[in-house]
């Protein structure tokens, strides 16, 4: 007789996926220098390898996600964790940057697709009154790849090679690949909405507005981090191990903060919101003032800055998707979207502030988009006093 295997045990393949897909995204960061180094371009344009991923995700995020909502949802999570798969890889041996650039396109594409279908699927495994519980599971793989991705990358660039820095991800998202297609019940071609039902969201005013917020948020936030491998070395003198490590403990004051995050949004989504771009900003201002290679202040420095950090794309994620509770996967795309929309503004504009300042000029393009983030929050607040609910969904 054959033992039925249970549907949650797709489940840790699914945050693995997620884990895979944001390290491919955000891991690129770990490796700033040595990109910088081995292929002689510069800090800025070395960012923009994450810039243009983010840009590809911020434009083309929705119709994507509107489009592959209508296929059959195991056979595009399978489908695209191979193309990460493949490209992370071939990335680990393009032979130029211009290869290495082209090789972030394919990725690109297909992140809102893996994102929005993952959540999907992982909310299929249970009951539909334990879709919260799921949520948050597979919310675990994202806040990991998130926090952990980089440092990672980081350490294994600086103790194994370069090239094994892009093979780690793709053994990640190929695992995960073949662990979805074993353990991952067939989804079939899911009842979706209507593309006019969904679209029908973009007509609310107060969505636009939280919209805007979280593309600032992620500015402020992206500005800063998309070189944080480089500060690190260059403004505090700290090598590539070191480096690696405070990025990790940077990690661990990531999750800290999603776990903190959770409960505060739980008890008053509106108060976290608006609390969180002081927070970030005040993060910031202790990075500038007291950032050395003193491994000690650092530590605390980067548990402060990583849960400042980390803790704004959750608090993002729920007030944007709060005013779109009528169509979740589209609410999703879009958060999707305008939160790569601030990474591509923060890239750029970080990049911008180094060439005109040194690299000391990111904290203070952080902290500009600190406040414009405060002032897009609280005008929503001011103007549109009571948002639909929405913090239940990711407690």
């Amino acid at each position: 007789m054959t033992r039925r295997i249970p549907s949650s045990a797709a489940m840790p393949a699914i945050m693995l996926g997620l884990f895979g897909l944001y390290t491919l995204e955000f891991g690129i960061v770990g490796i700033l220098p040595d990109i910088v180094e081995r292929f002689g371009v510069t800090v800025a344009q070395a960012g923009m390898l994450m810039g243009i991923f983010a840009l590809i995700i911020a434009i083309l995020g929705p119709f994507l996600v509107l489009i592959s909502s209508r296929h059959d949802r195991k056979k595009v999570l399978v489908a695209a964790l191979l193309g990460f798969s493949v490209c992370s890889a071939l990335s680990a041996y393009a032979p130029n940057f211009s290869s290495l650039m082209a090789l972030r396109i394919v990725p690109a594409l297909l992140h809102p697709v893996f994102f929005s279908a993952a959540f999907a699927a992982a909310a299929s495994l249970y009951p539909r009154e334990r879709a919260a519980h799921a949520m948050a599971q597979a919310f675990v793989g994202t806040s990991f790849g998130l926090v952990l991705g980089v440092p990672a990358t980081t350490w294994v660039a600086a103790h194994v090679s370069y090239e094994a820095s892009f093979l780690f991800c793709s053994a990640a998202t190929v695992i995960a690949g073949i662990g979805l297609m074993l353990m991952l019940p067939g989804q079939g071609r899911p009842v979706a909405l209507s593309f006019g039902r969904q679209l029908a969201v973009l007509r609310k005013p107060a969505l636009w507005l939280n919209i805007v917020a979280t593309v600032l948020v992620f500015t402020a936030m992206f500005s800063v981090y998309s070189y944080a491998a480089e500060y690190l070395r260059s403004a505090t003198g700290m090598d590539a191990t070191t480096t690696s490590l405070v990025l990790l403990v940077f990690g661990i004051g990531g999750v800290s903060g999603n776990l903190l995050a959770g409960r505060l949004l739980g008890r008053n989504m509106v108060a976290t919101t608006l609390l969180h771009p002081v927070a970030l900003a005040l993060a910031y201002g202790v990075l500038q003032v007291c950032g050395s290679a003193n491994l000690a202040s650092m530590t605390i420095i980067a548990v402060l800055w990583g849960a400042t950090h980390t803790s704004g794309m959750l608090i993002s994620q729920v007030w944007l998707t709060s005013e779109a509770s009528e169509a979740p996967e589209f609410a999703t795309s879009l958060f999707v979207s305008a939160g790569n929309g601030g990474v591509v503004l923060g890239s750029a504009l970080g990049g911008s502030f180094i060439n005109a300042y040194g690299v000391q000029g990111i904290v203070w393009c952080g902290l500009i988009f600190c406040l414009l983030s405060l002032a897009a929050i609280a005008a929503k607040v001011l103007l549109y006093p009571a948002p639909s609910g929405g913090a239940a969904a990711v407690n």
